[in-house]
């Protein structure tokens, strides 16, 4: 029915205008609905419910303007952060230029005097020994002390082993000194030394030789390398090892070592009747010194002096008598409980009888 006949109702509008869509080709939307409101009905109902309630998930109808700087975020906090270390960087490194100035240039850490050096654990090395070595830090700022230097030099003393040094703030020195243990008296030209284990030559003095009892190790010039001393010490060590070994406590009686032939360890031993040599080789030698022990009765009633005893050998044993410098009749004797021939000894000028020591024995 055309608009302008008959009254007008919504189904009529809404068939005029899908009409009119159909002939624009689509280009409009659809409007209206079922449910017969116009467009302007539809429009205020939107804008009711907008102004009713509205949806945070609806897009802002105008964009909010927002200003961007010329550096991003992310740098500038990073910027920040460099910044903040070089600042703290800054403030170390000026504390620390303040405080070496004034620890290098202060009176309070000076070393005034020798009662600012404390020495302990010196026995035999004296005071004025280290403070030898110590002079020339006297007055000296404390940190251009050079400690590994002076602990060098103290080392050098012949009876230091090891050494410490040590700075006490504000103006003190400590020194901490280990001493070299002596195992022996030594016989050098004329000289009566101590020595360690190591080799090492320890000057003595008359307190020092009262304090220890040790055996006099000869066979050592001025001349041997402390190499060749060390290597000695250890055939010494091992001898009194040996002789020890058993309880009985063998190294007590012998007064004197004789290590000139690291083959042939000579030992001297001495009782009411005299002195004897003894020969012991390189080995076995409690083995060889209980021979002696067994049979130096009898043959002290053969030969009531001796002059030596070799005992190197595993099947027979030379018994040297001393006659004054007579040739003996019978030379060498064969110990009991064994079957080994008698080797003769060619004449010769018998063997001097060594001479006593002074060192005295613990028992």
């Amino acid at each position: 029915m055309p608009r302008n006949q008959g009254p007008f109702t919504p189904d009529d509008d809404a068939q005029f205008y899908r009409g009119r869509d159909e002939d624009q080709g689509g280009a409009s939307a659809r409007r209206g609905t079922g449910s017969g409101l116009d467009d302007e009905a539809l429009d205020d109902r939107v804008v009711d419910l907008d102004r009713e309630e509205q949806s945070p998930f609806l897009r802002a109808q105008k964009r909010v303007p927002v200003r961007r700087g010329g550096i991003p975020k992310k740098t500038a906090n990073r910027l920040r952060i460099v910044l903040i270390v070089l600042s703290a960087v800054t403030v170390v490194a000026g504390i620390g230029a303040w405080l070496y100035s004034y620890g290098t240039h202060s009176w309070r850490f000076r070393v005034e005097s020798s009662d600012s050096i404390e020495v302990h654990g010196a026995k035999h090395v004296s005071r004025s020994q280290v403070m030898q070595i110590m002079a020339p830090d006297l007055s000296r700022n404390i940190f251009f002390v050079p400690l590994e230097e002076r602990k060098r030099q103290i080392e050098e003393l012949p009876w230091v082993e090891s050494a410490t040094v040590m700075r006490l703030l504000p103006g003190r020195i400590k020194i901490h000194i280990r001493e070299r243990t002596p195992v022996a008296f030594v016989m050098i030209g004329s000289r009566v030394e101590l020595i360690d284990a190591s080799g090492v030559v320890m000057s003595t003095s008359p307190r020092s030789q009262a304090e220890y009892s040790f055996p006099v190790i000869l066979g050592t010039s001025e001349s041997d390398p402390l190499s060749t001393r060390a290597a000695r010490m250890k055939i010494y060590g091992r001898l009194m090892q040996e002789l020890d070994s058993t309880g009985a406590r063998y190294s007590q009686d012998v007064n004197e070592v004789d290590l000139s032939d690291p083959e042939d360890v000579k030992i001297t031993v001495a009782d009411s009747v005299g002195a004897v040599v003894i020969h012991l080789g390189n080995s076995n030698f409690v083995d060889r010194y209980k021979v002696w022990i067994s049979h130096a009765q009898e043959w002290r009633q053969q030969y009531p002096k001796l002059s030596s005893v070799d005992l190197r050998y595993d099947q027979q044993v030379v018994v040297t008598p001393d006659l004054g410098g007579a040739v003996p009749e019978m030379p060498a004797v064969t110990p009991k409980k064994t079957s080994a021939p008698v080797k003769p000894v060619a004449k010769r000028k018998p063997a001097a009888t060594p001479k006593k020591t002074t060192t005295t024995k613990k028992r």
